[in-house]
């Protein structure tokens, strides 16, 4: 999957092959970057004590994640670019994070939703990248696969809770899954059927035993892999980045 995940990057992106090893480094990396600033976004304002440290520790998993890939890019381009500069100075167009990961938190509904999408697809990912013929991507991988496997536990349980809770729950739950599915094709673009098979079963089974209903509507929205981004990665870009735009160079 890592040879054809990727489809024409924008100008002003690592490189237009698709096939680029650095390039999927980098959009791997940016989908953890994104998804832990979000989850972040929690913190202290989560709906229990125990999931106020949960969704911290697993944001800081994810960035943990994107900076092992973004030092690997960086080794092999050989441009002497850091994980700083990939993360805090490329503008929005250079980002090629899937746009489910940068879709606002909405509710907690909307966010363990939201997980449980990423969360099943990485741990595809992570499973097949760890057995690739690149030892420190292998090496990556593997240990973000143990961590993909709780972060879909996690997601997994919560959206069951809800989705099976109270009317209110159930209610908040559909909405999530009505209004996120629509970014779900996106992971899987120029992927083997395969890997979007695994997912669906995998996601199918949660949503079955939430009671919740994948949505008819067709539509599903693209571009974020092509550095075509929806309205909410700019803003967000904009509060991560402003301590290194501000004070460029900025050494702790």
């Amino acid at each position: 999957m890592s040879e054809t995940i990727l489809s024409t990057a924008p100008q002003g992106a690592p490189d237009s092959d698709p096939s680029n090893p650095v390039q999927a480094l980098i959009a791997h990396a940016d989908d953890n970057l994104i998804v832990a600033q979000r989850l972040g976004e929690w913190i202290s304002r989560a709906p229990e004590l125990e999931e106020d440290i949960a969704v911290g520790n697993i944001a800081l998993d994810y960035l943990g994640v994107a900076r092992a890939l973004y030092t690997h890019a960086g080794q092999l381009e050989g441009n002497g670019r850091s994980e700083d500069d990939f993360a805090m100075r490329r503008p929005e167009r250079e980002f090629l994070n899937v746009l489910l990961v940068e879709q606002p938190n909405g509710d907690f509904s909307h966010t363990m939703v939201r997980g449980l999408f990423f969360d099943a697809y990485q741990v595809e990912l992570w499973a097949d990248l760890s057995g690739t013929e690149d030892t420190t991507l292998a090496g990556i991988a593997g240990r973000a696969l143990k961590e993909a496997r709780y972060h879909l536990l996690h997601t997994s349980s919560w959206v069951i809770r809800l989705g099976d809770g109270t009317d209110e729950s159930h209610s908040r739950a559909q909405t999530a899954v009505d209004a996120l599915w629509r970014y779900t094709a996106e992971l899987f673009e120029h992927a083997t059927s395969g890997y979007r098979d695994i997912w669906e079963k995998v996601v199918g089974e949660v949503l079955d035993e939430a009671r919740l209903q994948i949505p008819d509507d067709p539509y599903q929205r693209t571009g974020g892999r092509r550095g075509f981004h929806s309205e909410h990665l700019g803003p967000l870009l904009a509060e991560m980045q402003w301590m290194q735009r501000s004070h460029p160079g900025l050494e702790w």
